[in-house]
C-alpha cells in the first residue's frame, strides 16, 4: 500500500491578479516542500480532467453555463470581488474535480491506501448555483456524491479543517444523508456561515465554530470530540479538504494553529479510518497563505498519510 499524490501543471496556469492570496506560488511552495527525500515514496500521478457531467453531482447546468460564459479570451474575469478566472481555470478546475476522484478510485480499489491532491483553485466555497470564495467547484463534495453514486458507497464523512467554513460543501450536501460533514472554522470570519445550529436536513452537519486566537489546544478538544460522533457513522471513506490557513502565520486567519497541530489532527482521522474503512482516506488542498506556513503544514499532513498508508 502507498500514499498517491495527484497534481498537474493546469494548476499553475490558473493565474490570479497581482496581490491575490490564492495565486500559483501556493502550489510552487507545496511542490518544493514534497521533493524532499522523505517524500520520495509517493505515488504521484498526474490529476487527470473531469468529465463535465461529473461537475452535475453537485452543481446545476446553469452554473456550469455561467462559468463558462465569463472565461475570458485572455486577461482575468472576475466573477465576484475575490473570486477570478483566466482562460486556462476551467481546466484547472476540472482537474482538480478530476484528481480528487482518481484518488477515490485508487483508494477504493486498494492500488493507495490514502491520497493528497494538491490542486487549485479550491472548491469547499462553491455552492450549487454560484462560485465564491476563490472556488468555481465543490471539489470534494463531487468526491464523495462520485464514491456514494459511481463506487455505490452507502456512506461517506467529509472533513474540513480549513479556517473559514466550508459553505459550499455543506450546501452541496445539505440533503444527502449518505455524507456526514464535519468543519472547524473560525468564527466570525469569512463566509459568515457555520453555527452550531446549522445540522443538515438529516442532522448529518456538525459545525465546530472555533474564536479567534483559541489555538492548538481548543482545536484538539473538539476534533477528538466530533470524530468521536463520527466514529457511529461508519464511513467507508474519509474525504478531507485540507486548508492550512488556520497556521499561525496564515494572513487570512487567527487560529494559532503549528504544524505539530495539522499532524495531530492527520493522526486523528487516520485513527478513524483505521477503525472504519480500512485507513482509506482522500484529502484535497483548500486554503493556506502563508507560503512557508502552507509548505510545512502541507508536508506535515503528507507526511503522516505517508506512515499510516505503509
Amino acid at each position: 500500500m502507498t500514499t498517491i499524490f495527484l497534481t498537474h501543471a493546469a494548476g499553475l496556469a490558473h493565474e490570479t491578479p497581482e496581490g491575490h492570496p490564492e495565486r500559483v506560488a501556493r502550489l510552487e511552495a507545496i511542490y518544493k516542500a514534497l521533493r524532499a527525500q522523505e517524500f520520495d515514496g509517493l505515488s504521484r500521478q498526474v490529476a487527470p480532467m473531469a468529465d463535465e457531467a461529473e461537475l452535475l453531482r453537485c452543481h446545476d447546468a446553469g452554473h456550469l453555463a455561467r462559468l463558462k460564459a465569463a472565461q475570458p479570451v485572455t486577461g482575468w474575469a472576475a466573477l465576484d470581488a475575490d473570486t477570478f478566472v483566466v482562460p486556462a481555470s476551467w481546466e484547472a478546475a476540472l482537474r482538480a474535480v478530476g484528481g480528487a476522484e482518481a484518488a477515490v478510485d485508487a483508494v477504493l480499489s486498494g492500488a493507495a491506501r490514502n491520497g493528497f491532491v494538491a490542486m487549485r483553485p479550491p472548491g469547499h466555497h462553491a455552492e450549487r448555483g454560484r462560485a465564491m470564495g476563490f472556488c468555481l467547484f465543490s471539489t470534494v463534495a463531487i468526491a464523495a456524491k462520485y464514491a456514494l453514486d459511481h463506487h455505490r458507497l452507502e456512506r461517506v464523512a467529509v472533513l474540513d479543517f480549513d479556517v473559514h467554513h466550508g459553505n459550499g460543501t455543506q450546501d452541496c450536501l445539505w440533503e444527502e444523508p449518505r455524507a456526514m460533514f464535519v468543519s472547524s472554522h473560525q468564527m466570525p470570519l469569512y463566509p459568515g456561515s457555520g453555527y452550531a445550529t446549522e445540522v443538515g436536513a438529516h442532522g448529518q452537519v456538525l459545525n465546530l465554530p472555533l474564536a479567534p486566537g483559541s489555538g492548538g489546544a481548543a482545536m484538539r478538544a473538539v476534533w477528538e470530540a466530533a470524530l468521536a460522533k463520527v466514529a457511529p457513522f461508519r464511513p467507508e471513506l474519509i474525504l478531507v479538504s485540507a486548508g492550512f490557513d488556520a497556521h499561525r502565520d496564515d494572513p487570512l486567519g487567527g487560529l494559532m494553529w503549528t504544524e505539530a497541530d495539522f499532524a495531530w489532527l492527520t493522526h486523528a482521522i487516520c485513527d478513524l479510518a483505521d477503525d472504519c474503512c480500512g485507513g482509506r482516506v482522500v484529502s484535497s488542498l483548500e486554503g493556506g497563505y502563508d507560503l512557508a506556513g502552507l509548505a510545512g503544514s502541507a508536508a506535515a499532513h503528507v507526511r503522516v498519510l505517508m506512515e499510516r498508508g505503509e
